[in-house]
């Protein structure tokens, strides 16, 4: 056993690695300003929340050739729907409208409405593809339950990583992930992208990417923490991270590659989504290098905190 442990720090001595837990300063002061960035764009824009929270009425239309969006919110405006979202849907002849709830009048009267007044505007009649309609106390209903499924996921997260772990990988887990959600959330934020319920799927799945990351970097981290126990905390690390890079970047692009056919081919509805998880793939590698690692480290975590206690007097259990 000695002697395999003799040969793994050799063979670590003559490794060829990149000194990230040197340069978490940087990092972390980069990850900071992104954070400080998203939570003030989030508390001043807020999200724009798509129809699936808010409530109200989508509707698809169809024309033979280009449709033009200034005449249609034009017309719209016309009939005192300002605030109607009007955007081309996958192709320049298919278009989107998205209209607040409407008090006083029918899913069915409202769409029949907004078809005659575009019609009017335009020398080639528009095809109804379909309207859909959320109700708001729906949308209130599927807000609070958005926020419920991230508040209970993180708290899992927490109870899970400390009894695989430590409390101090847990709450660097819990900082990793809370950096990426944050960070992502930002960008629809900062760029007013639509937050529907396929983004809030995104944003749950975007947290077990990053988890899962994170704890490949700490299982690591724990057999090294063993195998390594001359060798300082900071340096244990970066050998740990050096060691999971090749599969970490692996997996990731492989990800990214996918969510990008995706994004450019997967169409109009998913495009959200694709999105978000584009993004949350690349700050949850990021994370999982930068920010979970460094933050048990400010934790004050060692390898003396995964020695197990010996029992006293354990050698004379076996006796009668």
């Amino acid at each position: 056993m000695l002697f395999g442990i003799k040969l793994l720090e050799d063979k670590n001595m003559f490794k060829k690695s990149i000194n990230f837990i040197g340069n978490r300063n940087k990092a972390l002061i980069f990850s900071g300003i992104l954070s400080l960035i998203s939570i003030v764009s989030l508390a001043v824009n807020g999200l724009h929340l798509g129809i699936d929270f808010t409530g109200g009425t989508l509707i698809e239309v169809g024309y033979k050739q280009a449709a033009d969006l200034t005449v249609l919110r034009k017309s719209l405006a016309d009939i005192d729907l300002k605030d109607a979202t009007v955007q081309y849907f996958g192709t320049t002849k298919d278009v989107l409208i998205r209209l607040k709830h409407q008090e006083g009048i029918s899913n069915k009267e409202l769409s029949a409405k907004v078809l005659e007044t575009i019609n009017k505007q335009t020398t080639e009649p528009a095809d109804l593809r379909r309207v859909e309609f959320v109700g708001p106390q729906v949308g209130d209903d599927l807000s609070q339950d958005g926020f419920l499924a991230l508040l209970y996921s993180t708290a899992c997260i927490l109870m899970y990583v400390a009894w695989r772990f430590e409390w101090k990988f847990s709450m660097g887990a819990v900082i990793a992930t809370f950096h990426d959600v944050i960070v992502t959330l930002g960008v629809f934020s900062l760029f007013k992208l639509d937050f529907d319920l396929t983004v809030l799927a995104a944003i749950l799945a975007l947290i077990g990417y990053s988890l899962n990351d994170t704890i490949v970097v700490y299982d690591r981290i724990r057999e090294n923490f063993r195998l390594l126990s001359n060798t300082s905390t900071e340096e244990i690390m970066n050998i740990s991270v050096n060691e999971t890079l090749s599969r970490t970047i692996m997996t990731s692009l492989t990800v990214f590659l996918v969510l990008l056919s995706l994004f450019f081919l997967g169409g109009e509805v998913i495009h959200n989504f694709a999105l978000a998880l584009l993004f949350g793939v690349v700050f949850g590698t990021y994370s999982s290098i930068f920010i979970a690692s460094p933050a048990a480290l400010i934790l004050g975590i060692s390898p003396q905190d995964l020695i197990v206690p010996i029992k006293e007097g354990a050698e004379f259990d076996h006796l009668p």
